[in-house]
C-alpha cells in the first residue's frame, strides 16, 4: 500500500478532520473492513527520531529492488567457481545478471529480483517459475576486505550441492516464498496454491517497516486524526512494547532492579516473531502469544548443546529466555534501540547500565587486563558462533563459562573460545587459581539432559523437578517435560498431570507434546479439557495427540469437538503445505485418522518437493506394509537407501521388512549393518540382539546385549532382556543379578519382583 506522508495540524473542525483523516489514508482501499496496514511513510511526521533512527537499519534493508545504491557485490563480469560450476555475475544495461546452474544444471541466465541482506553477507534473490523466487547460495562477503570479505563465496563450500540436491538454490530450502519473506517484509501473504505448488505471494512493504512489528496503523491514524489517542491502551495498536521499565540500584547492590515486575512476553515475543527458531502457524496475529502463530523449537539436541549454548542457527529467542536476565525482567529494548537496532551504548556500557561497572569492569571480576579482548562482558558471557560462513552471532543466554562441563562432557567455553591453543582443563585450573570452584559439575542439569538422551533412566528425578521448579525458565521446564516423555515412566506421569494445564503455553504445549507414553484412554482423559486451548500451538498438539481417537467410540458432543479441532489443524498445516516437513506431518495426521489414500498422497507430495527426505521414505513404507503393500515399502525403502546409503533408520526399517517377508539371512544382515551404524540410543542394537535370539543364536544374543550394557547400565529393557537370555541359557547367577539391578532401578514394579523371586538361587 503506498501511503501520502501525512501532514498533522490541530483540526479545528470535524469536516477538517475527516478530510485529514482521508488524506493520511491515501491508498489504503481496505481500510472500511478494518484496521489496515498504511506504510511506514505515514509514521515518520509524528514519530520523525523513531522513523530516522529505522531508516538504513538491518529491518530497512532487509529486502530491496537491486540498482547501484542497494547492490554491493562485484556483478563487473566476475565469475566463481563452486563444484565445477562457474557462474558470472554481470551487468546488462540496467539489470544485475547471474549467470548459472538452473534447476537442470544447465548455466542459464537469471535477472536479479532483489538484494536480500546487507552485512555481513549480501544474498541476492532470482525468479523461477510458478512465483518461486530463490535465494542464490553463493553470497557477497560485505566485510571490509581487511576482514576477508568484498568477495563471492559459497554458503556451503564444503558440500558438493548439485542441481539435484534440495539445498541447491532452486530447491525448496532456498526458497523466499516459505524459508525467506515472513521475516525480511512487512505484512506477507503467501498465498501458496498446493494443486499447482505455485505462489502468489504479496507483501504490504519490501521491507521490514514499523508496521512489521507495530501491527496496521490505520486505527493508529485514525485516532490521531480525531484527536481520541489519550486514554486509548496502544494508542490503536494490538500491542504495546513499551516494556523497558524503570531500573535502580538498591542500597548497597552492584545489579540493578525493576521497581515493576515485568508482566508479559509481549515486546520479547513480537521479536521472536522472526528471532527464533520456530515454524508458522497460521496467520499472524498481533499482540497474541508468539504460540498462538508460531511452534517453537525447544533447547534440545541437535539444535543446542546439552546446557543450553547454541548449537545450530536458533537466533535467539530461545536462548534469551532461558537466561537470568530475562528472568529478572529485561527486554530486548533495555539494550537494543529497536529502531535502528544499534546497541543501547558502546562496548561493556550496555552491561554497565544494570551491572555496575565498579564492580564488574574490573580486571578482579574478568581476570582480564583493563581494555583487553578477555575484559568485554559480551566475550566472556555472550560467546559467538558463526553461520552462513561469515555471520557471528552471539549466545542470548547469558552464562557463566563452564570449562568444568567441557572437561566431563564436551559443551564448549567462552575461555577456550578465546584461548584456542589451549584445553579446557588450563582454562578450568586458570579458573580455579583464581578462587572459581564450580560446585555441582557432577549434578548438573546438562549430564541429566545428556543421560536421558542416552536412555540413563537415573537421571530422571533431576529433570522431573527441573519441570516442576517454578522459578526455573519456562522454557528449559518445557525442555525438561519433553525428555521426561521420551523416558515415560511414574515421574513423567506425575510432572504431567502438575503441568498440562500451567498458565505459561510454553509449558502446555510441550507437556501435551510429551504424552506419547500414555495410553490413547489416559490421553483422551487428560487433554478434553485443552481441546479449546486459546492458544493455537496447544489446540495442535492436543490434534496430533488424539488423532488416532475413534470418533464412533466417544460421545457425541465430544466427538464433535475433536472434528472441529482436527478441520482446524489440516486448515492450519495445508497453508503451509509448501514445506515437505509440514506435508510429513500431514500424512503423518492422515494415517493416524484412518486416512491412508491421503496420507500416501501427502508423503508421495513431500518426496517430490524433497527426494531426499528419507523420514518420509520410511514413514510412506511403513504406511504401504501395514496394507500389505510389501513390494511397494520396499521399492520406497531401497530408493531411500540410494539417497542415503549410510542411514541406519533405512537399514533397519529394510531388516523388518525382511523379517516380515520370511527372508531371515537378508533380515539379520540388514539389522546386523543398522547396529554397526547405530552411536546414539540403542532401539537398532536392542533389536538386532532379540533378532539373533528370536532366529536361534541366543548367546550371540546376549554378547550384544552385554555390550549394550555396559553403555547403558540403567536400562531397563536392555537388563530385562539379559536376565530373561542369561535365564535361558541356563544362568541363573547372571540372571539373578540384572534381576537385582531392575528391582534396584524401579523398585515399585511388580514385574521385576515376580521375575527375581522366580530365579533359582544356583
Amino acid at each position: 500500500v503506498n501511503v501520502w506522508p501525512c501532514i498533522h495540524v490541530r483540526p479545528n473542525t470535524l469536516l477538517i478532520r475527516l478530510l485529514l483523516l482521508a488524506l493520511c489514508l491515501t491508498g489504503a482501499s481496505s481500510f472500511a473492513a478494518g484496521n489496515t496496514f498504511t506504510g511506514s511513510a505515514s509514521c515518520q511526521d509524528c514519530h520523525a527520531d523513531e522513523h530516522r533512527n529505522w531508516q538504513g537499519s538491518h529491518h530497512d534493508l532487509a529486502m530491496q529492488l537491486p540498482g547501484p545504491d542497494t547492490v554491493l557485490a562485484d556483478f563487473n563480469n566476475a565469475e566463481f567457481t563452486y563444484n565445477g560450476v562457474t557462474s558470472r555475475f554481470y551487468q546488462d544495461g540496467d539489470k544485475y545478471m547471474v549467470r548459472t546452474d538452473g534447476e537442470d544444471g544447465k548455466l542459464t541466465d537469471f535477472e536479479v529480483a532483489y538484494v536480500f541482506g546487507v552485512y555481513p553477507l549480501q544474498q541476492y534473490l532470482l525468479p523461477l517459475s510458478r512465483g518461486r523466487l530463490q535465494s542464490l547460495t553463493i553470497a557477497w562477503d560485505a566485510r571490509p576486505a581487511s576482514e576477508g570479505g568484498q568477495r563471492w563465496y559459497h554458503l556451503y563450500p564444503n558440500e558438493p550441492i548439485d542441481f539435484k540436491d534440495p539445498l541447491h538454490w532452486t530447491g525448496p530450502y532456498q526458497n523466499w516464498n516459505t524459508r525467506c519473506a515472513e521475516c525480511h517484509s512487512t505484512d506477507l501473504q503467501k498465498n501458496y496454491n498446493r494443486e499447482s505448488r505455485s505462489f502468489d505471494t504479496q507483501y504490504a512493504e519490501i521491507d521490514v517497516g514499523c508496521e512489521a512489528c507495530h501491527g496496521p496503523g490505520g486505527k493508529h491514524l485514525e485516532l490521531a486524526a480525531t484527536e481520541q489517542l489519550a486514554g486509548v491502551p496502544g494508542g490503536g495498536f494490538a500491542t504495546d512494547f513499551a516494556q523497558r521499565g524503570d531500573w535502580i540500584f538498591p542500597p548497597g547492590e552492584s545489579i540493578a532492579r525493576r521497581t515493576e515486575p515485568l508482566q508479559s512476553r509481549a515486546q520479547i515475543d513480537a521479536c521472536g516473531r522472526c528471532h527464533s527458531r520456530r515454524g508458522t502457524l497460521g496467520d499472524y496475529h498481533y499482540g497474541a502469544d508468539l504460540l498462538d502463530t508460531h511452534r517453537l523449537s525447544m533447547l534440545q539436541s541437535p539444535l543446542y548443546h546439552y546446557d543450553g549454548q547454541i548449537l545450530d542457527e536458533v537466533y535467539v529467542y530461545g536462548s534469551f529466555v532461558q537466561s537470568k536476565m530475562h528472568q529478572a525482567g529485561v527486554v530486548c529494548s533495555n539494550c537494543h534501540e529497536p529502531h535502528s537496532n544499534a546497541l543501547r551504548a558502546t562496548g561493556n556500557g550496555v552491561c554497565a547500565q544494570c551491572h555496575k561497572a565498579s564492580t564488574y569492569d574490573t580486571p578482579d571480576h574478568h581476570f582480564h587486563p583493563v581494555n583487553s579482548t578477555g575484559a568485554s562482558c559480551a566475550n566472556c558471557h555472550m560467546p559467538e558462533s558463526t553461520y552462513m560462513g561469515v555471520d557471528r552471532r552471539r549466545d542470548h543466554s547469558m552464562r557463566i563459562p563452564r570449562p568444568d562441563l567441557s572437561v566431563v562432557m564436551g559443551t564448549p567455553n567462552a575461555c577456550n573460545q578465546c584461548h584456542t591453543d589451549k584445553d579446557a582443563s588450563w582454562s578450568l585450573d586458570a579458573l580455579r587459581k583464581q578462587g572459581v570452584n564450580f560446585r555441582d559439575t557432577g549434578n548438573h542439569l546438562a549430564r541429566s539432559f545428556a543421560a536421558v538422551d542416552q536412555g540413563d533412566a537415573r537421571a530422571v528425578p533431576s529433570l522431573a523437578a527441573l519441570a516442576n521448579d517454578t522459578n526455573a525458565p519456562p522454557i528449559w521446564r518445557a525442555t525438561a517435560m519433553e525428555a521426561l516423555g521420551q523416558a515415560g515412566g511414574r515421574e513423567a506421569t506425575q510432572t504431567m498431570a502438575a503441568l498440562l494445564y500451567d498458565d505459561d503455553s510454553i509449558i502446555r504445549a510441550s507437556t501435551v507434546r510429551s504424552l506419547q507414553f500414555l495410553s490413547l484412554p489416559q490421553r483422551f482423559q487428560l487433554l478434553t479439557p485443552l481441546l479449546n486451548d486459546p492458544v493455537l500451538a496447544v489446540r495442535m498438539e492436543v490434534a496430533q495427540a488424539l488423532a488416532v481417537v475413534p470418533l464412533d467410540q466417544i460421545k457425541a458432543q465430544e466427538a464433535n469437538r475433536l472434528r472441529t479441532l482436527f478441520k482446524e489443524y489440516v486448515t492450519v498445516y495445508e497453508q503451509h503445505s509448501d514445506m515437505p516437513g509440514v506435508l510429513s506431518q500431514l500424512a503423518l495426521f492422515y494415517s493416524n485418522r484412518g486416512d491412508a489414500p491421503s496420507a500416501e498422497r501427502a508423503y508421495k507430495e513431500a518426496i517430490e518437493i524433497n527426494p531426499q527426505l528419507v523420514a518420509a521414505y520410511l514413514n510412506l513404507a511403513d504406511l504401504l506394509r501395514a496394507q500389505n503393500r510389501e513390494e511397494e515399502a520396499r521399492k520406497f525403502l531401497l530408493e531411500a537407501l540410494a539417497v542415503a546409503p549410510d542411514n541406519g533408520n533405512t537399514i533397519h526399517a529394510l531388516g523388518l521388512l525382511e523379517t516380515r517377508s520370511g527372508d531371515s539371512e537378508k533380515a539379520l544382515d540388514y539389522l546386523a549393518q543398522a547396529a554397526a551404524l547405530e552411536t546414539l540410543g540403542t532401539r537398532h542394537r536392542f533389536v538386532y540382539a532379540i533378532a539373533l535370539h528370536d532366529l536361534g543364536n541366543p548367546r550371540q544374543a546376549v554378547t550384544e546385549l552385554n555390550k549394550l550394557n555396559r553403555k547403558f547400565p540403567s536400562d531397563e529393557q536392555i537388563l530385562l532382556a539379559l536376565a530373561n537370555y542369561s535365564a535361558e541359557l541356563g544362568d541363573y547367577a547372571k540372571a539373578r543379578a540384572y534381576a537385582q539391578q531392575l528391582v534396584q532401578l524401579a523398585p515399585r514394579n511388580t514385574n521385576y519382583q515376580q521375575l527375581l523371586s522366580s530365579l533359582p538361587n544356583d
